[in-house]
């Protein structure tokens, strides 16, 4: 696989790749248009030529026609001296015939027709009333041909016939025409040289991103795509880096998870596989066995919390939104007070409490886990006969819930890193006292999703202090 994506990355235009089918159409599409172009350029030049050389050859037989017209007779003779005074008429050929199509005038010297009958179509036309005119252009010359009827008196009495034949608007017309050609082929290579390199940029770009694409599937989350500018692919690099960097860092945060929580599972399975174990290969009295027995309960128990929490963490990282309610906040800290004051009075730790009737929106079994966990904290970790104090209370456009206790405190460089999951301070107290590093992370993850921040510090005259804030229920949010 690893030789393949070389290859890959070392030819990354292919005949199936889409950059080069995109090159493809957009080369033939410019093609396409500049042929238009110079085909619809040479056909508008012709035309203007053509027009111009229509009116021209027009005026001049029409200026014949008037002077021939003012002659007694057509006939040779007279026909020939008025043709030859007009000066300004210059024309390759010129033809004057009679009624009958019969040539009295013809103003070639080689192959002469005076005195005989031609049949051109222009003249045939002509002689039926008809003005005729013709242009071509072809070998770089243009030819034009015009016939217009001699009439006097109604009658049609003979025709004059104009040919030219013109090799300076003809190259005129191939110059430009090859100009325009060659400015296209010029423009269409540049075009072509410019979608190759494009496309081939851009095609390297993407293969960079397939390469790590394909990295990230084979767990490399460290894969960095370094591609400059604003453009699209730039703007996707930049996104999947920082996808790339927050995968990386949810494996890393779950390997740890994975390890942290083999590690804690293992301790109370290895102790009841050992007071197992002991109870079966030694002979022991009844008392004895009783004793191991109430062991290997209480790790049963330790473990089935342990267990409880991991589930509870699982349920908090699944991000599955309960339904909010509007909880009266003292109602629930009096409830907690109730349940661990037992549990405080076993050490003469006496807890005391103040809570304002406040209204928050949360989950109600968040805000309980949130007060219990905090207020078995500071009992479990407290001293004896020592204190703890819970308030809860509104200030400003805030709910505030503190928990204080007259413990031992938290070290400084521990305040970072007490809501990591498996952090404890003091690990020998902490499996003592039955914990597994799991209650404060527990409290972080409900409080950040119930919108809320908490923060922990050190107690002027010892121990420590939890404050957690929440935004307050507002009536207005009952329409919602």
């Amino acid at each position: 696989m690893g030789t393949i994506s070389k290859r890959n990355a070392r030819l990354p235009l292919r005949p199936s790749s889409t950059q080069l089918k995109s090159a493809i159409t957009y080369i033939l599409l410019t093609a396409s248009v500049l042929l238009f172009l110079n085909y619809y350029t040479s056909n508008t030049l012709r035309n203007m030529i053509f027009s111009a050389q229509q009116r021209s050859m027009e005026d001049k037989a029409q200026l014949m026609a008037t002077a021939l017209l003012q002659t007694q007779e057509l006939s040779e003779l007279p026909v020939s001296q008025t043709v030859n005074s007009l000066e300004d008429v210059h024309t390759t050929r010129t033809v004057v015939t009679d009624g009958t199509a019969v040539a009295l005038y013809d103003s070639l010297e080689a192959g002469n027709a005076t005195g005989k009958m031609i049949f051109f179509p222009e003249i045939l036309h002509a002689l039926q009333g008809n003005q005729v005119f013709f242009c071509q252009y072809e070998d770089e010359a243009i030819e034009s041909r015009v016939a217009i009827p001699l009439m006097r008196g109604g009658e049609i009495h003979g025709v004059i016939y104009l040919m030219e034949y013109d090799r300076d608007q003809g190259a005129l017309i191939a110059a430009l025409e090859r100009n325009v050609l060659s400015i296209s082929i010029a423009l269409e290579i540049a075009i072509v040289l410019m979608s190759v390199f494009f496309s081939m940029a851009f095609s390297r770009k993407m293969q960079r991103i397939l390469h790590s694409v394909r990295s990230m599937r084979d767990g490399d989350y460290a894969n960095q795509i370094e591609i400059k500018g604003r453009d699209e692919l730039s703007r996707l690099s930049r996104e999947f880096n920082d996808l790339a960097e927050r995968l990386d860092a949810s494996e890393q945060r779950r390997r740890q998870f994975v390890s942290d929580a083999s590690h804690e599972l293992k301790t109370p399975l290895a102790s009841i596989k050992l007071l197992s174990d002991s109870i079966l290969q030694n002979e022991m009295d009844v008392q004895t066995q009783r004793e191991f027995i109430g062991d290997i309960g209480r790790e049963a128990d330790r473990l089935g919390r342990l267990t409880q929490k991991l589930l509870t963490l699982t349920k908090l990282d699944s991000a599955l939104e309960e339904e909010r309610e509007v909880l009266e906040g003292a109602a629930v800290v009096n409830k907690v007070v109730r349940m661990l004051k037992p549990l405080a009075q076993l050490r003469s730790i006496t807890i005391e409490h103040s809570a304002q009737e406040v209204k928050l929106r949360m989950v109600e079994d968040d805000l309980y886990q949130i007060v219990f966990n905090l207020t078995e904290n500071a009992i479990k970790y407290n001293l004896d006969q020592g204190w703890v104090g819970i308030t809860l209370a509104r200030e400003k456009d805030q709910i505030i819930l503190k928990v204080e206790d007259s413990g031992v405190g938290i070290p400084e460089e521990a305040l970072g890193h007490i809501f990591d999951r498996f952090y404890r301070v003091d690990k020998a107290r902490s499996r003592a006292a039955g914990g597994a590093g799991l209650g404060l992370s527990i409290v972080y993850d409900m409080v950040k999703r119930n919108y809320g921040e908490i923060h922990a510090a050190k107690r002027d005259g010892g121990g420590s202090v939890f404050t957690v804030t929440f935004p307050p229920f507002e009536e207005q949010e009952v329409a919602e």
